[in-house]
């Protein structure tokens, strides 16, 4: 950044994830505007602390929204009075592409270009360098500003809640993934056999392939009877252990539309010799 003036950076909500965003672009060289009502900007390293959104964002060329998604209208809304004409209104909170869209169409209306940013891996140990899938229309320039402190952005073509529909949807299996693991390892708990599965789990994981994609999901569909009737005795089991089988009845009920659609594509030919 040297020949040139320090960019101004205004992060909204210090928690966990925004102050290790923030004290990196301050390390990176930004100047770095804070607030949050409940983490003083003083235990950020190389953070200025304000006294309100709006006067964080004041003289900022990108303001970063970090607080969570159910605050992330309020701190708009606090922050627009503050908000310089041409600066970027970045929202990083994990939120519904429809949030996304109301937000980037709250600040249209006052003249500020709007980034929907997707963090696409966890903020701890990474900071700046989380990846970031950004899209809306301020998505070009924050990747050039941010970008060019050390981020790692990619631009997606697309208006806001693009970016966040990516994130939600490969959600699903990674969160999914982890409810599955948890709901396992307790009826593993309950049963007796935990250290035996975390084996079991660790080994598969380790053993992973990019094969293993299409097992899964092929597989589902070719023995989708058969898995069906596998998992309601896997609920079946979970309940007798006291293990609520959150996990095991939305795979069976998946299993079974999985088989009602292949029936549905066999005929009636297909149904009559189906067991």
């Amino acid at each position: 950044m040297s020949g040139a003036d320090p960019v101004v950076v205004a992060v909204l909500g210090l928690g966990e994830a925004g102050s290790a965003i923030a004290a990196d672009l301050a390390a990176a060289g930004a100047v770095v505007r804070g607030f949050d009502p409940r983490v003083p900007a003083a235990a950020v390293p190389g953070v200025t602390e304000c006294a309100g959104d709006a006067d964080a964002a004041r003289g900022s060329a990108v303001v970063i929204s970090l607080t969570c998604a159910h605050e992330a209208e309020g701190a708009l809304s606090a922050a627009l009075p503050g908000l310089p004409p041409g600066a970027i209104y970045a929202d990083l909170n994990t939120a519904s592409s429809g949030l996304k869209v109301a937000l980037a169409e709250r600040a249209a209306a006052a003249g500020i270009a709007f980034a929907d940013v997707a963090l696409m891996s966890p903020v701890p140990g990474n900071g700046l360098r989380t990846p970031m899938l950004v899209s809306g229309p301020g998505a070009e320039r924050f990747a050039r500003l941010v970008g060019g402190l050390g981020a790692s952005v990619d631009v997606l073509a697309g208006p806001p809640g693009a970016a966040a529909a990516r994130k939600l949807v490969r959600s699903v299996y990674y969160k999914g993934l982890a409810a599955a693991v948890t709901e396992a390892l307790r009826a593993a708990g309950a049963a007796g056999c935990e250290d035996w599965l975390r084996d079991n789990i660790r080994q598969e994981l380790a053993g992973a392939s990019a094969a293993t994609l299409d097992r899964l999901e092929q597989g589902s569909v070719r023995h989708a009877v058969r898995r069906t009737d596998e998992m309601a005795a896997a609920a079946e089991l979970l309940r007798q252990l006291g293990v609520p089988p959150r996990v095991a009845e939305a795979s069976e009920q998946w299993l079974r539309q999985l088989a009602a659609e292949q029936a549905e594509q066999a005929g009636p030919a297909g149904q009559a010799d189906r067991r």
